[in-house]
């Protein structure tokens, strides 16, 4: 504390563990992950620029001045009704707009599902997952039930998995943040039938979703009757539309549960910004968006399949599944993330550190010491032959 500053009135807590790694960066660089010249690798945000074969990236948006005024707790009509049609035309979702809640991003979404789930509700959460998810339980003084997802099962837990630690709310990233694992098809189904029982519930965050191969698929496509569940499906424009700067979320449930999120944006959110809400809507637009799926999912996937071959030539263990826009690796010898981190610094870049992702914390005694994620999202197709020489300077 500064000499003759007064106590803060709020209790402490530290940022999310991303950020830990921007700023310990920063501390060591003096730049800021992502700015000209660094090598963000530690960072969950796709190129918002065009991707080859894809749409054009909007750099403008066209709103009156009623578009100023104070946003709809509900969210805006067109961004609903195009949520409505996305959701109707790629899965079959039998959804109306009063199944759909927009919110500023995906992890208020997310923060709002928990901070509403009755206190009998369990949260079953894998041993390794996406980091604010362990934040926003530390903050809501939760403590999850954990389901084994660790090198001894290659970070691939099962349906039965689930069935043996539950009942209660299933929390899953779907790709998988960090690890790419993405349960598709009959995997998904039974996922969405276990969750639909009474006395389970499942906040699906697919915030990846453009970004499996070979195709996306959403749990919005095996669910019967939404309002007959405690489905919660969260989304976002900030991967697959690659907008992460419009903060604009989303998440479909049954109408008793969308009101309830309605109830809490006209409290604590004050609904969410009209010209952000524009925009997305038009990037929603159905033959926009094919076009964008397609494209995202073949950038990306080529570029999944160029770094996982030079990582594993350097000798990284990779554990990756089919989907997201990161390799999750364990390094090779004995060399911890931390240390590791320590190299790449020296060349502007940095990874984001497994213990990060490690629902229990445990620090340097966790098993998620040696992995790392590396994320391939930001980087442009030119960048390779310089990433890969940097990874091999640091992991030698």
């Amino acid at each position: 504390m500064t000499s003759g500053q007064r106590d803060s009135a709020l209790c402490h807590f530290p940022p999310m563990g991303v950020y830990e790694t921007l700023f310990k960066f920063l501390d060591a660089t003096g730049k800021y992950m992502g700015t000209e010249g660094t090598h963000p690798w530690a960072q969950g945000f796709p190129l918002t620029t065009p991707l080859p074969g894809g749409p054009d990236i909007p750099t403008r948006i066209d709103f009156t001045h009623q578009d100023l005024k104070y946003p709809q707790a509900t969210g805006g009509q067109e961004l609903l009704v195009a949520l409505r049609d996305y959701y109707r035309h790629f899965y079959g979702a039998n959804l109306t707009t009063d199944n759909i809640a927009i919110f500023a991003g995906g992890r208020p979404a997310i923060y709002a599902t928990l901070a509403f789930l009755k206190p009998e509700m369990r949260v079953l959460v894998e041993e390794t997952e996406y980091t604010p998810y362990w934040d926003a339980l530390r903050l809501l003084s939760k403590s999850p039930t954990l389901i084994p997802s660790n090198p001894e099962n290659a970070f691939r837990p099962g349906i039965e998995d689930y069935e043996m630690a539950g009942p209660g709310l299933v929390l899953k990233s779907n790709p998988s943040n960090p690890t790419g694992v993405t349960w598709t098809g009959e995997r998904l189904r039974s996922l969405v039938a276990l969750c639909s029982q009474p006395g389970w519930a499942g906040l699906i965050d697919e915030a990846y979703e453009f970004f499996h191969e070979p195709e996306p698929d959403s749990a919005l496509r095996y669910v019967e009757d939404i309002d007959r569940t405690n489905l919660f499906v969260v989304s976002a424009a900030t991967k697959g539309l690659q907008a992460p700067g419009l903060r604009v979320g989303w998440i479909a449930a049954s109408k008793a549960n969308i009101e309830l999120f309605r109830n809490f944006s006209s409290i604590a959110m004050g609904g969410v910004a009209r010209p952000s809400q524009i925009c997305v809507a038009g990037m929603l637009e159905l033959e926009r968006v094919a076009q964008a799926r397609r494209a995202v999912g073949t950038y990306y996937g080529g570029q999944r399949k160029r770094y996982e071959a030079a990582l594993a030539d350097l000798g990284f263990e990779l554990f990756t599944g089919d989907g997201g826009f990161y390799h999750w690796a364990r390094l090779p010898g004995g060399l911890t993330a931390d240390a590791f981190n320590e190299r790449l610094f020296a060349h502007q870049a940095a990874i984001l550190p497994g213990p990060l992702c490690d629902m229990l914390r445990r620090g340097p005694s966790s098993p998620l010491s040696p992995f790392i994620r590396f994320s391939f999202g930001p980087l442009k197709a030119d960048s390779f032959e310089t990433d890969v020489a940097i990874l091999a300077a640091c992991v030698r």
